[in-house]
């Protein structure tokens, strides 16, 4: 299984047979392309939180600040951040909106502040590359043009001593707005048809079908980690039978034994492109470890109230919440899963390689991240949802030849259950409350978790 994987530019896609580079390739960056061509829509606006209550004379001290009630520039998400992203939140953190249009208020919405449990691993090059900021979770409110924020400090941070802030310094709200939906059809449709991938098709066929269909520069970048899989600037990557993955997995190592690999049938993922990623925002480059070893299951803590062809719209939102304003280099998550059982491609560097996200905080390396969009702490996942975890990890986790109903040893990066360098004993399929002290993914998707490891291993054949 190790170092099956060729280049995903210049190999033969062969009825799209071969999967994107080496498995076994060690983390490193890899250059990308020049990006041109326009900027996708979408944009972010930060608002500085003021004093509010009765103790507005203590300015930037203040146990209660906020942004009044006001009329803003159309936005669909929300979330609070902060200058220091190793400083907790200790508090409250309350929003309502206005619906675009119209003179109608929500009531209070509360906005889950612990996501400093999200990032990259302590230590590493994103961490640390000075842009990072302390944040909370991201919740989509839908399309809004007023807003009203809140922001109070815990009981004990009010009575804690002289000189400590209650609140972090430098907060800022921030509302962004997706931007319309991509274009469905038209150019990408027709880089699909121009490169549907026969025999004998390459990459750089694929390159030229999508260029001449109109795709940028941009959009060859990043879609050509994935090029043997779909064609280059096809919105998706098209399911597969089992029979067929299976097909595909042993053409990708050529004299390898021939027993029967268990691995899951592959499911259509929807692409960046597909949901309309805008991919000068994030930064240049791939950062890859060695294999996949685990997946760690997470929710998104953005709210259920999105219907499911509005899903792109949260997943750009989200993307810039955690470039823009969170400072990571791109979105956290190697793969997002809405109510429906529709698979997004997240982070960017190829859906079938081991892409290092910002997702679980210690445990980044060699591990994939998965969130289901959604807060499940009350609510149930959708069985759709749940399945589409199921069918992924079978495939992926089949890929590295990972038994999802087994357990692995994973090294922390270092976090608040352990400590750095210490060897961890999960389950493959794990929560992301299993290597971080979180509420993520909520208990009513944590209960499941079980079921999904089941399901997985019976997908592969196991």
């Amino acid at each position: 299984m190790r170092g099956f994987l060729a280049s995903s530019v210049g190999v033969t896609c062969a009825a799209a047979l071969a999967l994107p580079l080496a498995l076994s390739a060690p983390a490193q960056a890899v250059p990308q392309a020049a990006k041109t061509g326009p900027a996708a829509p979408g944009s972010t606006r930060s608002v500085p939180l003021v004093p509010l209550g009765d103790d507005r004379s203590l300015g930037a001290a203040a146990p209660e600040q906020g942004v009044p009630r006001r009329s803003v520039r159309p936005f669909s998400l929300v979330g609070v951040v902060w200058d220091d992203p190793g400083t907790e939140l200790r508090g409250r953190v309350q929003v309502r909106t206005r619906a675009s249009g119209t003179t109608h208020w929500t009531g209070w919405q509360d906005i889950e502040t612990h996501n400093h449990e999200h990032g990259a691993d302590p230590g590493s090059a994103e961490s640390g590359s000075g842009r990072v900021r302390g944040s909370t979770a991201p919740l989509w409110v839908g399309a809004s043009d007023g807003v009203e924020v809140r922001v109070r400090a815990s009981a004990d941070e009010r009575s804690a001593s002289a000189g400590k802030p209650p609140l972090p310094r430098g907060m800022h709200l921030e509302l962004v707005d997706p931007g319309a939906e991509p274009r469905s059809g038209g150019a990408s449709t027709a880089a699909g048809r121009a490169a549907a991938p026969g025999l004998g098709a390459t990459a750089e066929n694929a390159a030229a079908a999508a260029a001449a269909a109109g795709a940028t520069a941009a959009s060859y970048e990043a879609s050509a980690a994935n090029a043997a899989l779909a064609p280059l600037g096809a919105t998706e990557i098209p399911a597969l039978s089992k029979a067929r993955t299976e097909q595909e997995y042993r053409a990708a190592q050529p004299g390898a034994p021939r027993a029967k690999p268990y691995i899951g049938a592959r499911p259509r993922i929807v692409t960046r492109r597909g949901w309309g990623a805008n991919e000068s925002l994030r930064e240049r480059g791939f950062v890859y470890t060695k294999k996949v070893k685990a997946a760690f299951v997470h929710h998104t803590a953005s709210g259920n109230n999105y219907r499911c062809s509005q899903a792109p719209s949260v997943i750009r939102s989200i993307y810039r919440y955690h470039v823009v304003s969170s400072g990571w280099r791109d979105i956290g998550y190697n793969f997002l899963v809405d109510k429906c059982g529709t698979v997004y491609e997240g982070r960017a560097g190829g859906v079938a390689k081991p892409v290092m996200g910002a997702h679980t905080l210690g445990f980044n390396s060699d591990t994939m991240g998965i969130a289901v969009l959604g807060t499940f702490a009350d609510t149930r996942p959708a069985a759709a949802a749940l399945n589409a975890v199921a069918r992924l990890t079978a495939w992926k986790l089949g890929l590295y030849g990972v038994n999802p109903r087994g357990k692995t040893y994973l090294k922390s990066g270092g976090g608040n259950l352990y400590r750095k360098g210490k060897n961890v004993r999960l389950n493959v399929i794990s929560g992301h409350r299993d290597g971080f002290a979180t509420e993520c993914p909520g208990r009513l998707l944590y209960g499941k978790l079980g079921s999904a490891r089941t399901t997985a291993a019976r997908y592969q054949g196991r």
